[in-house]
């Protein structure tokens, strides 16, 4: 009786924790899609176009702006769903298909279009090289999780779409360190770089603790 208590008061806890987690996650992926919206009324009355004018004078570098704030988009919204257990037993089609949709979103039109835009990315030649770095990387944990399962690798497969979200939500991530940071009356170009390294360094360690959580998890279960 006392040990199934014990059980039980473990998984509210979980329970607990992963919603401390994930609301946020979700409730700041959703705000960032829906402020990704006004950008496609094409005006060029935002600060991000203005201090980037002449780079927008550029059709290229203005394609590749929209497809990759789209792609952005669609990868959080597609990734909040790929997360979700209650879907993923609800329903696996649901899961293959919005995973498809990521995949193909990072490889083809996310990645490529982030490291192109990476050369000209806003800061230091430091800043600049992590942009490329954060293309380049989403690539490849997005590929891995590809190949992965495609092996049938199911626990490889969900290591490597972990580190590729964390990737994505760099997004996110950036831009709560940055109002935070603004808030609390920083320089601007200072809180940029701050916020940028803190993000991207930050998500990166939390998916690797994660990881090492989750495969304690599962070492745990074969001796129980």
């Amino acid at each position: 009786m006392q040990h199934s208590r014990v059980i039980t008061l473990r998984q509210t806890s979980r329970v607990f924790f992963q919603m401390l987690f994930w609301v946020p996650v979700a409730g700041f992926s959703l705000l960032l899609i829906y402020n990704t919206m006004p950008y496609f009324s094409f005006s060029k009355d935002f600060d991000f176009i203005r201090e980037r004018s002449f780079l927008f004078q550029s059709n290229l570098y203005n394609a590749f702006f929209y497809i990759h704030i789209t792609a952005g988009a669609l990868c959080i919204g597609t990734a909040l769903i790929q997360f979700s257990r209650y879907l993923l037993k609800k329903s696996k089609a649901i899961h293959r298909i919005s995973g498809k949709i990521y995949v193909a979103v990072v490889l083809f039109l996310g990645a490529p279009t982030g490291l192109y835009m990476a050369f000209f990315a806003k800061g230091s030649f430091w800043e600049r090289s992590l942009f490329m770095f954060m293309a380049i990387w989403w690539f490849i944990t997005t590929l891995n999780g590809l190949s992965t399962i495609h092996k049938k690798n199911i626990i490889g497969h969900k290591v490597w779409m972990m580190r590729s979200y964390a990737m994505a939500m760099t997004a996110v991530t950036f831009r709560v360190y940055y109002i935070m940071l603004y808030l609390l009356d920083w320089q601007l170009l200072e809180n940029y770089q701050f916020s940028l390294w803190v993000s991207v360094i930050g998500n990166m360690l939390i998916a690797e603790f994660l990881i090492y959580r989750k495969s304690k998890q599962y070492l745990q279960s074969f001796n129980t």
